[in-house]
């Protein structure tokens, strides 16, 4: 590779990288050694360099950085942003990192680097295009992509884009006919009770009902579940009142502890819907006909599914290809798919999903904007909602939802520019799960809000010096703080007002928080005796799994003494001084009690990525064909099925290649879960993770109780003030918007 003919005395020693190859590459091995640039991104320029004659150093640079951008969660590289915050560009510093003898940052490279100078070397037509192409970037205004990321990006803002328009058999900004008004009036008030105030449910089902695309996003508690329960029911009982055969429903979630949860949280509500009022839009002739009307109401809750799948399942997933089994020449046969926690949909795979739907399938979206974006590139969810907070309804929207709903929006939602993307989300704004007197509700509330000044600060102190009882604030200011002991092995219950006793919850006890003896010992408590049959044995997982998620560790980092792997050691060695395991002094990797997550996708065991498991010594062994045999005990993990039902799956520990144990879980791994006493530890240093998004999501994980525990001089404060901005264009203006 040739360098500029320019002397190396016309540049300084760190700019000259951005002038000579062999300089720039110099550069990037110091990067990759530091852990700031990774091997693949490094590789992927040098990849260009061989193939291609001549690419100046900093198109080099550029594609080094996009390809970088991907590990990062951003969809492509922003060439203005770059420059005007250059080290954010790396994953600097890295958790670790000693800074002794740093390499240049990128802030120090690109110091005499202009936009303009910058988009002119990347005017490479072998490498770079600016669309439809084979080049393997693109670059679209100032955002260079890898040209499948583009692609990924382009055919969701065109299908969304299609649905929008009304080419999927909806549209969103026409008058319906009276008549078609009118049975949707009657659908809706007969599943919503009449209000003085904007029930955001109803409006929800409203509007998703009037276009093939919708996203209904909130906060814990707002009712997501209980909205699209009702909205699938609106839309059987309106295709049945036309004579219509029932529609053909999906519901999908990325992960299969999410899956589980929400087959749990539908079958419940299913089951007690009052149906009476929507059993009687067909056949009204034979509504005074007892029999008649609970055949239809029986027939309606039939329709309405309850299994819940997978993303991965769903689409058909082909072992060692990043291809599904349906896609657009072989579509998936639905008429319409609820995808829940959306917010962990990345981008790769929610292209993948719009190309599999059929062309007048309906889709709807739910999730929480405020989270964690996915651990891959993409927060699509969040682009998505990214106006969701103002509504930016029309007046033609909110004229369709008076007579829809019989309810005004406020005048403050209202914008006669409001996009056609706009008109398809709905946010719900008032929790169910978290009152006025629920610290977890209120430190959630006080992390999310956009406050001026010091305000946010003071708000986050006054919840946790009030005194909530579901709510802990423990500081550690050593690293060897035995209460951190106490919390994981027990519970730490006398950190709550009142040690967490007299909390009812529905007019029941509500039981103290526990930590992991809780599980361990029921491991023991509720073990079958040998001889026990295959059912025996399944009920006794099930027991153990459903105590194991009375209590979990969540952490922000995976290395350091306040990471996954510093914690995971720290708390087995305090399991076993307290005599709940037995790992031989960590010696057996494998041992009764061990819970364990999956790490990546094993379509051979049908288990994903985010799965977790717990290690059991079986009263006898497990032939492959035939359940548990008969003789000597024997270790399995056994794991959730994952496919919507209670069934469990029982794995043999060797047949494992990828998982990790997992007493302490990071934040990034907890979503789409949701624990009964959750212990939030944030670590004593500042780390570009620690984000407003991770804490209100770490904080959001508890059910009924959060412990949050701060270490050294805490980082609560200066954590919320810092948020993720993910690089896409999917939210840019002229696109889905």
């Amino acid at each position: 590779m040739s360098h500029r003919e320019s002397t190396v005395s016309d540049f300084s020693p760190t700019t000259e990288a951005l002038h000579d190859t062999a300089a720039l590459f110099a550069l990037l091995d110091r990067w990759v050694e530091r852990g700031w640039l990774r091997a693949l991104d490094r590789a992927f320029a040098a990849f260009l360099a061989r193939e291609v004659a001549g690419p100046p150093a900093s198109l080099l640079l550029a594609a080094a950085l996009a390809s970088h951008q991907l590990g990062r969660g951003h969809v492509c590289l922003d060439l203005a942003q770059t420059l005007a915050e250059p080290d954010l560009a790396l994953s600097l510093p890295p958790e670790g990192d000693s800074l002794e003898d740093p390499p240049p940052r990128p802030s120090q490279l690109l110091t005499e680097l202009s936009l303009a100078d910058w988009l002119t070397a990347l005017t490479h037509p072998a490498i770079i295009g600016d669309g439809p192409g084979n080049t393997p970037l693109v670059l679209e205004g100032t955002r260079l992509y890898l040209r499948r990321y583009w692609h990924h990006e382009r055919s969701i803002q065109q299908h969304i884009a299609a649905r929008l328009e009304g080419d999927a058999g909806g549209a969103t900004d026409h008058a319906p006919h009276a008549t078609e008004t009118n049975t949707r009036s009657q659908a809706l008030a007969a599943l919503f009770p009449t209000s003085d105030t904007l029930d955001w449910q109803k409006a929800a089902c409203a509007l998703a009902i009037r276009s093939p695309f919708a996203v209904i996003t909130g906060g814990p508690g707002t009712g997501k579940t209980t909205t699209v329960v009702k909205l699938l029911t609106l839309l059987q009982a309106l295709a049945l009142s036309e004579g219509q055969r029932p529609l053909r429903i999906r519901l999908a979630a990325p992960t299969g502890k999410a899956a589980a949860r929400l087959n749990e949280s539908i079958a419940g509500q299913v089951s007690s819907l009052r149906l009476e009022g929507l059993a009687t839009l067909w056949e009204p002739d034979l509504s005074a006909t007892h029999q008649s009307s609970q055949d239809n109401i029986e027939r309606l809750r039939q329709a309405v599914p309850t299994e819940v799948t997978t993303l991965h399942r769903l689409l058909g997933s082909r072992p060692d290809t990043r291809h599904f089994r349906h896609y657009a020449r072989n579509p998936l046969p639905l008429d319409v798919l609820v995808v829940d926690e959306a917010s962990m949909v990345d981008v790769e795979m929610m292209a993948a999903l719009l190309d599999a739907l059929p062309p007048r399938a309906r889709l709807v979206l739910l999730g929480d904007k405020d989270q964690l974006a996915s651990v891959e590139a993409g927060s699509v969810l969040g682009d998505l909602c990214a106006r969701a907070e103002g509504g930016h309804y029309t007046p033609t929207t909110a004229d369709w939802l008076g007579e829809a709903t019989g309810q005004v929006l406020p005048t403050e939602m209202l914008d006669p520019a409001g996009a056609p993307l706009d008109q398809a989300i709905t946010m719900l704004r008032v929790s169910h799960r978290f009152d006025a007197e629920s610290g977890i509700g209120q430190l959630a509330g006080a992390v999310n809000r956009n406050v001026p000044g010091r305000q946010k600060p003071a708000d986050i102190r006054r919840v946790l010096e009030h005194g909530y009882a579901d709510l802990s604030h423990l500081r550690l200011y050593t690293d060897h703080d035995r209460r951190l002991e106490r919390l994981v092995v027990s519970g730490h219950a006398e950190g709550f007002p009142g040690a967490g006793e007299g909390r009812r919850l529905r007019g029941q006890p509500l039981p103290p928080p526990v930590g992991y003896r809780h599980y361990l010992e029921t491991i023991r408590d509720a073990a079958p005796t040998a001889g026990a049959d295959v059912e025996a044995l399944d009920d006794w997982a099930r027991a153990v799994l459903a105590a194991h998620g009375q209590f979990q560790l969540l952490c922000a980092l995976r290395r350091g003494p306040w990471g996954v792997e510093g914690l995971n050691e720290r708390i087995r060695t305090a399991l076993e001084k307290e005599g709940l395991i037995d790992t031989g002094d960590g010696r057996r990797l494998w041992y009764p009690g061990r819970p364990v997550l999956v790490t990546r996708n094993d379509y051979g065991l049908g288990l994903m990525n985010g799965d977790i498991g717990i290690t059991l010594a079986l009263p006898r062994p497990q032939a492959p064909s035939e359940g548990p045999g008969r003789d000597a005990p024997t270790l399995r993990v056994a794991f959730p099925a994952g496919d919507g039902s209670d069934r469990i799956k029982w794995v043999l520990p060797s047949r494992l290649q990828a998982v990790e144990t997992v007493y302490a879980m990071t934040v990034h791994k907890s979503q789409g879960s949701e624990f009964t006493h959750t212990a939030l530890l944030l670590p004593d240093a500042p780390n570009p993770i620690l984000t407003r998004e991770l804490v209100y999501t770490g904080i959001t994980r508890a059910r009924h109780w959060l412990s949050l525990v701060e270490t050294g001089r805490g980082q609560l404060l200066d954590a919320v003030e810092r948020r993720v901005m993910r690089v896409s264009g999917l939210g840019a203006p002229g696109k889905t918007q």
